[in-house]
């Protein structure tokens, strides 16, 4: 499979299908979670499907941050006083041993990723303690030919940090940066000169993590396009492996920091508009891959080479090579993907401790998948990950006539098709270069339980 067509900024329809919808990091999504359902049977169901002839994929929340950036929308609790860190680990290890008596079976773990929060807000001593007992518990590489990859606030890591990460076994790292503009990183309480990003950004080379992320977010009080385009301009010559460009969305209703951001001070919806064309444009003129919605790599990354061999994937860690691992995840809020199950942890921290120390696990909700969700779920993820779809091949991975089980479905692309996002006939859907951003729009086409959700506005804005 070729690498897609370079994408093609049409502003009318994105005027007009800019509306609210998932990003598809699991289909069904978290809104489908069911509190009422035990997780005993979450479990039992879980285990029964899980295939453990697969590797694993693990994700482990550390929730703490020293500062509050005003604009995050994370599970995070706030805290100078870094004692909390070990009463939390200490909770996490008892957890981690339940885990791993019902997934490990001596599985090797192809992907770990920790995240938060800021995942180096613990000490350097916890960093390797946590290591080594994720090591007790279930079979981590040993060869670095895993895909170890870590959260870092570029304020918090300092070189003896990323010494210490790559010693115990990470290779991938992503730096939190947003923008490099001084008057936006005061207005979200996030003052991170460029010479400190630069700084960690250098060292994790020398030190041979062999790819390095960096985080950008537009929509932030007092951006301009000239200011944005600026901050652009300096990544490009810094030249991450990859790069992720979210769009804030401002929703200070339900995220407390969220207030500290003025309105008024927003750029107005034009100039996020126009912010996003300018950094589509300078990233694929810099020889950037557009893998998707905010993501961004190098055609020689990972990412942009399973894109075009038809192997990328998708779930809660985002983008993905791994849609053989099982994802197990532990800590506070954290989301597991296994056979035919999803389940989340207890969002609160006394929560989720309380239910560790109860019965060693803090399962909240969850939901089991049926035929219909497996269906539907690999047509989105094959749609979101790579811009089309074979029809014949769902047919026979299915069994099913997809004219006649998707025939509403059709019917609506049809019309999508009309206005010029996608192209379909009896053998495949092929997403055009002006209906890739919009991707999400498209994908909700499939998704059965849009309907039944009025409005759809507890999810974000496609663009």
């Amino acid at each position: 499979m070729s690498t897609p067509e370079r994408i093609q900024w049409d502003i009318e329809l994105i005027r007009r299908y800019d509306l609210s919808g998932p990003r598809y990091t699991s289909y069904p999504t978290a809104l489908q979670f069911d509190p009422e359902l035990s997780a005993q049977t979450l479990v039992e169901r879980a285990r029964a499907s899980a295939d453990t002839s697969t590797p694993l994929s693990l994700y482990v929340h550390i929730p703490f941050c020293a500062h509050v950036c005003y604009y995050c929308a994370c599970n995070k609790v706030i805290s100078r006083n870094r004692d909390k860190a070990q009463p939390y680990l200490d909770t996490l290890y008892r957890e981690m041993e339940q885990l791993a008596s019902w997934y490990s079976a001596d599985r090797q773990v192809n992907q770990l990723h920790w995240g938060g929060g800021t995942p180096t807000f613990i000490s350097d001593a916890q960093m390797r303690e946590l290591m080594q007992q994720l090591g007790r518990h279930f079979n981590l590489r040993n060869d670095d030919r895993g895909d170890y990859s870590i959260e870092i606030d570029p304020r918090e890591a300092q070189d003896h940090t990323l010494e210490v990460l790559r010693e115990v076994g990470f290779n991938r790292v992503s730096l939190g940066v947003q923008d490099l503009d001084p008057k936006v990183q005061e207005a979200v309480n996030r003052v991170q000169p460029i010479e400190q990003t630069a700084r960690v950004l250098n060292t994790s080379r020398q030190l041979g993590f062999k790819s390095i992320n960096m985080d950008l977010i537009y929509g932030l009080p007092h951006q301009t396009l000239a200011g944005f385009s600026a901050t652009l301009d300096r990544v490009i010559e810094m030249s991450p492996d990859r790069l992720s460009v979210f769009n804030y969305a401002h929703l200070p209703d339900r995220f407390r920091s969220q207030r500290h951001i003025q309105a008024e001070h927003l750029p107005s919806p034009e100039v996020k508009l126009d912010i996003l064309q300018t950094t589509i444009e300078k990233l694929l003129d810099a020889g950037y891959v557009y893998i998707g919605m905010d993501h961004f790599a190098k055609p020689d990354d990972e990412l942009a080479l399973a894109q075009a061999n038809g192997q990328l994937h998708r779930n809660f860690q985002g983008y993905t090579t791994h849609s053989d691992c099982d994802l197990v995840a532990m800590g506070v809020s954290a989301i597991s993907q296994i056979g035919d199950v999803y389940y989340q942890n207890e969002h609160d921290l006394n929560a989720y401790s309380d239910a560790v120390a109860r019965q060693h696990h803090a399962i909240r909700r969850g939901v089991c998948l049926n035929a219909d969700d497996h269906l539907r779920r690999a047509v989105i993820t094959r749609l979101i990950c790579h811009f089309e779809l074979d029809i014949p091949s769902i047919e026979r991975q299915f069994g099913i006539d997809f004219q006649r089980y998707f025939a509403a479905e059709l019917e609506e692309l049809s019309g999508l098709a009309g206005d010029g996002l996608l192209s379909l006939d009896a053998q495949r859907i092929h997403v055009s270069a002006a209906g890739r951003l919009l991707i999400r729009r498209i994908c909700m086409a499939f998704d059965a339980y849009i309907p039944r959700q009025q409005p759809t506005q507890s999810y974000s804005r496609i663009i």
